[in-house]
């Protein structure tokens, strides 16, 4: 087979050459200069290199050695004077090396090459070794070594679905995990297999489909594996750095860093009875990669503490494309003790469709009579629901706006918290509020601002 020719290529040299200047007439100044100069020419020992590479083979990348590169110290020179610097590349090319003469006028450097010859001076100074980012290095492996043993790979079997995959994480003591319940959903077998390579046979507690939790248990795992600790997922802030334990692909204890890109965000859950979807609120967007295999693994900060589980990406392609959404802390922590107790999580229920300001256009919201605030417009009041025995109004009048009408009431507040969304709104009661509670809605109804309490419901 007829290897394609190398293509020669001119490397382009960039100099730091620093000037340490003294000036004469009887009074001495130090003055430093700096110039990047970028030499481009051709060198005659790189291409007598490159004529004896022209028949070599084309090694595999994965076979070729790593480049050394050498890392000189600064060069200081007098002013008015010739400065000498040697440029030195990679040891995988080997070419012969150049001189570079400076003359320093005035703080400002002009220069040429002068010179193909190797230096006949001083030799090199010593190539000082790079400073490893904390950051990149030991935080992030003791962060592994502590956290990946209580990270789990959960095998599933089902008669009509097969096989399947994901990721778990010891919840507490009593060997409960926690993962996604579209992990395990229909599940005739559930099988757990800890990092040291220890399975467990594992029976499922409860799940949630709304908010795409799970509790599975074993009864045994391996001495010295810890319960991860939950966040306050309230603190959390977006440019937060975090990490993702999980098994994508099945490649067991996959970890990748990245950070918080968004909060606050919804994605939908179960058919309502009404038609619709009711909606899980408090998501975490994050770009570290999470892809298929990673759903139910934890979403960690950089003290160890689980931000959320992760759930789901936007994707085109099926594959991470650094959109992944994780299910927050508080969420966990709210609906988890019901699922292990109960084995569901009871919703409390307002029982209207919304429309977030953050969603209309100002047209839009000129045309419903509403101010330029943030909030959410009621579209809709389920009959015999919580709203609509306190008495909330949904948009009823004609507006030009196809599917929305005008006059409802617009809520900016539920028990004194500001409300910007839906998402918050949604946030609040799920995470705040139980069923039989009685909540206070502040809207703007008629230019007026007015509180209503609502007894919350039951979400059917």
């Amino acid at each position: 087979m007829k290897l394609p020719s190398r293509k020669k290529t001119i490397p382009t040299f960039t100099i730091i050459v620093f000037a340490l200047a003294s000036l004469a007439c009887g009074a001495v100044a130090t003055q430093v200069a700096s110039i990047e100069t970028r030499v481009a020419g051709t060198v005659r020992a790189q291409n007598e290199a490159f004529e004896a590479a022209e028949s070599a083979p084309i090694l595999p990348t994965a076979l070729l050695p790593e480049p050394e590169v050498i890392i000189t110290e600064p060069v200081a020179v007098p002013l008015n004077d010739e400065a000498v610097a040697t440029v030195v590349t990679d040891s995988n090319n080997n070419p012969e090396p150049i001189t570079i003469a400076a003359t320093v006028v005035d703080a400002e450097i002009e220069s040429e090459v002068v010179s193909d010859a190797p230096p006949t001076e001083s030799p090199l100074p010593t190539a000082q070794p790079l400073q490893a980012d904390p950051l990149q290095g030991s935080v992030f492996v003791d962060l592994y070594n502590r956290l990946n043993p209580s990270v789990v790979s959960i095998y599933v079997f089902a008669a009509t679905q097969g096989e399947g995959q994901g990721t778990g994480w010891l919840y507490d003591a009593e060997g409960r995990i926690v993962t996604n319940n579209h992990v395990v959903a229909g599940a005739d077998y559930i099988e757990v297999t800890f990092s040291d390579g220890t399975k467990q046979p594992a029976r499922f507690l409860g799940a949630d489909e709304t908010a795409d939790l799970a509790v599975i248990q074993v009864d045994t795992y391996p001495a010295g594996t810890q319960p991860l600790p939950l966040a306050n997922s309230d603190q959390i802030q977006v440019g937060q750095r975090v990490v993702a334990i999980g098994n994508p692909f099945g490649l067991a204890g996959t970890m990748t860093t990245g950070i918080v890109s968004g909060l606050g965000r919804t994605l939908s859950g179960r058919v309502s009875p009404e038609g619709g979807r009711f909606s899980a609120p408090d998501i975490i967007q994050t770009d570290a990669a999470i892809n298929p295999g990673n759903s139910g693994g934890p979403l960690i900060n950089l003290n160890g503490e689980v931000l959320g589980v992760n759930k789901a990406i936007v994707s085109e392609t099926g594959v991470n494309s650094g959109v992944g959404f994780t299910i927050s802390a508080n969420t966990v922590r709210r609906i988890v003790p019901s699922l292990i107790a109960n084995g569901q999580f009871t919703y409390s229920y307002l029982g209207i469709s919304s429309q977030s300001s953050s969603d209309l256009t100002l047209p839009e919201m000129d045309a419903l009579g509403l101010p330029n605030r943030s909030g959410v417009y009621v579209v809709n009041v389920v009959p015999n629901s919580p709203s609509a025995a306190a008495g909330i109004i949904a948009g009823s009048e004609p507006s030009g706006i196809q599917g929305l009408g005008r006059g409802g009431d617009f809520i900016i507040a539920i028990d004194g918290n500001p409300v910007k969304d839906f998402s918050e709104l949604i946030s609040y009661l799920v995470n705040n509020a139980d069923v039989g509670q009685t909540v206070t809605l502040r809207v703007l109804r008629g230019g007026t601002e007015i509180d209503i309490p609502v007894t919350l419901g039951a979400r059917p």
